[in-house]
């Protein structure tokens, strides 16, 4: 990758300890003017699916003339004010999660959470918590990377089961294997309960979409297994979604969100926001099935993608 030094996890620790964006005497307004710097930073959070956004993200900003280096961070609590005081430039994100954790960041723990299945509603709390902090969320695109809920194949042909609505209608039992945090959130065993009139029998804390909870749902140990809408390895398994079809789940949308100061230019935005109009659920998984499964590069499978779809020459 092309580009100054990407900065060290064991830096950023430090610099972020000093260095958070506004001051809080400036919180509430916008202090920067849009900036368009060169050399940009991109961050991941490590993740399969978070680093293939990066490698997006940066391939694409390269195209456009930018200079650009790649920093992994997996924690959220570091890599969230080295964006607002510029260490990191740009970076994915998801928008329910991030507007829920900015806004448990601004207004305690206790805060009443902003993120909602409306697409539309998550996006304006988002961009009110970002704007203050120095940071621009960009548009969301097509994609998104939902809590969902998968069942063996053969459970839903034996009992007719395409909606989570057509499983609570079934009255069966179900043993769901998740995290054990699944008794308390509400877009898991109680929204379950609440929204779906599903009959949850118990919680197997195997945790969220791993191999050892999918094989209990494989093996009949567990009827149901929580993992997410870009999940690459649920046919490997014999598993299926069942849809969220009474929108239980966050709008966690794929977007971009960036330092303003830095790289909230036009020019970034016209960049990144070529890959909304082609990018989908399915395509994310999809690539996360040559990362996982196939052992491809993040960076190979980015640059393939969007050769394909004719955004790379």
């Amino acid at each position: 990758m092309r580009g100054r030094a990407a900065v060290t996890a064991a830096g950023l620790l430090a610099l972020t300890a000093c260095s958070t964006g506004p001051s809080l005497e400036n919180r509430g307004e916008v202090t920067a003017s849009p900036g368009d710097s060169h050399h940009l930073t991109i961050g991941s959070a490590g993740f399969t699916e978070s680093d293939l956004l990066a490698q997006l993200y940066a391939q694409l900003l390269n195209q456009a003339g930018y200079k650009t280096s790649l920093l992994t961070v997996a924690n959220r609590e570091l890599y969230e004010p080295a964006l607002e005081s510029g260490q990191i430039d740009v970076v994915p994100e998801y928008a329910a999660t991030l507007a829920d954790w900015l806004n448990a960041k601004t207004h305690g723990a206790d805060a009443t959470p902003v993120g909602s299945p409306d697409l539309d509603t998550t996006m304006k709390a988002l961009r009110e918590l970002a704007a203050p902090r120095g940071l621009t969320v960009l548009p969301p695109g097509r994609a998104v990377d939902q809590n969902a809920f998968a069942v063996t194949a053969a459970y839903a042909r034996q009992y007719h089961l395409k909606t989570l609505s057509d499983l609570g209608a079934s009255k069966l039992k179900v043993r769901l294997a998740a995290g054990d945090e699944c008794v308390q959130r509400p877009y898991c065993e109680p929204g379950l309960k609440k929204v779906y009139g599903i009959d949850i029998t118990g919680i197997d804390p195997k945790g969220v979409g791993t191999t050892q909870a999918k094989r209990a749902v494989q093996d009949g140990r567990d009827q149901m297994v929580l993992t997410t809408t870009t999940d690459a390895t649920l046919d490997q398994f014999g598993l299926v979604l069942l849809a969220d079809d009474k929108h239980l789940q966050n709008a966690d949308y794929v977007v971009p969100v960036v330092n303003r100061s830095r790289a909230g230019s036009a020019r970034v935005a016209k960049a990144l926001g070529r890959l909304n109009d082609v990018l989908t659920t399915a395509d994310l998984a999809d690539m996360n099935r040559q990362v996982d499964s196939w052992r491809r590069l993040p960076a190979d499978v980015a640059r393939t993608y969007l050769k394909d779809k004719g955004l790379l020459k």
